[in-house]
């Protein structure tokens, strides 16, 4: 069996659950939060209030939770202990760099940036995180993440995108990409990580692939061995309940349902949005899938059975494929 690390402590991989591959707790603007305070208010309010969600997700059936809060998200693992240690959850944490175009200015003039043949700080940060832990904590990170989006494949994207295959490379951890189906840059996954880097597809999650109805183009990547995060539910601002919910059942009814993994990407609080416009988004939480999703999809004609698959069976069985860490 293998053993998977969570803020906690490592828990075995049968032990996960139902799992919720791509959420965060909560995704912040670092020097704003840092410079201005009374924008984030009350510690001890905010906390008590992700306690109080992340309960409604396990009296849901949640069992963990994926957080994929890296650099540039706002990650802070001493609050996300906290928090741990009041419910109980199992919550994965992530390393890795969020960008979908520029690298933060701190890695313009260290690694490549110098040379080709000088080695990049970030995989040895990520490698860090993950047998060491993080920040000192000692909570060590069980997935990578990295981000291309509707820019493409940009130099700082490409240049996180590798320093991620290396590290998993290293150690084996998963990967977890954001990225853009409508541009389909699954494609260009596929070639830096996999091609030229020697990734196993199966180790990846394509994230946010529910947020296109190409059936084809999702089936195409499922084919070529990716893991597809349909993993915005409740997110429908570019799309409807309906047009998220039908691309499921399609891609479950072509055969589909052992490549994919379920999530909102939702959290419990992000500075990113005014949180009067968030009122405008009322189904995005932690239980839309349970309250919402299964219900319709099930009237639809698919089976508890196939969500068990998703929600257990293939989360467990990824973080089951790579080797343990050292």
């Amino acid at each position: 069996m293998t053993q998977v690390q969570t803020v906690r402590g490592p828990v075995e991989s049968s032990a996960l659950g139902v799992t919720l591959m791509h959420e965060h707790l909560f995704v912040l603007t670092s020097d704003v939060q840092a410079n201005h305070p009374e924008e984030w208010g009350s510690e001890d309010a905010r906390v008590a209030d992700a306690v109080e969600r992340l309960r409604g997700a396990h009296d849901a059936g949640v069992r963990t939770i994926v957080d994929l809060t890296v650099m540039g998200l706002g990650r802070y693992i001493p609050r996300i202990q906290t928090i741990a240690e009041a419910t109980e959850l199992n919550i994965l944490v992530a390393t890795g760099v969020y960008t979908w175009d520029d690298l933060p200015f701190y890695f313009h003039h260290r690694g490549p940036a110098l040379g080709p043949e000088v080695p990049d700080p970030m995989v040895d940060m990520f490698v860090g995180d993950i047998r060491d832990g993080i920040a000192g904590t000692g909570v060590r990170a069980g997935m990578l993440k990295c981000a291309i989006d509707e820019k493409g494949l940009t130099p700082g994207v490409e240049r996180v995108m590798r320093a991620v295959a290396r590290a998993h490379l290293e150690t084996g951890t998963p990967i977890t990409v954001h990225t853009h189906p409508a541009s389909h840059t699954g494609r260009d996954v596929k070639r830096v990580m996999c091609d030229e880097e020697g990734v196993d597809p199966g180790r990846i999650v394509l994230g946010h692939s529910g947020d296109t109805t190409d059936c084809d183009h999702l089936a195409a990547l499922a084919d070529a061995g990716f893991v597809l995060g349909m993993d915005r539910f409740g997110l429908n601002l570019d799309t409807t309940f309906e047009a998220r919910a039908k691309t499921l059942i399609e891609m479950v009814r072509r055969g589909y349902g052992d490549r994919m993994v379920l999530s909102q990407d939702a959290s419990c609080y992000l500075d990113w949005i005014d949180p009067a416009a968030l009122e405008l988004l009322p189904q995005w939480r932690y239980t839309h899938l349970f309250e919402d999703v299964i219900p319709y999809a099930l009237e639809q004609g698919l089976t508890r059975e196939q969500f068990d698959l998703m929600l257990t069976e293939v989360p467990r069985r990824f973080f089951e494929l790579g080797r343990a860490c050292s």
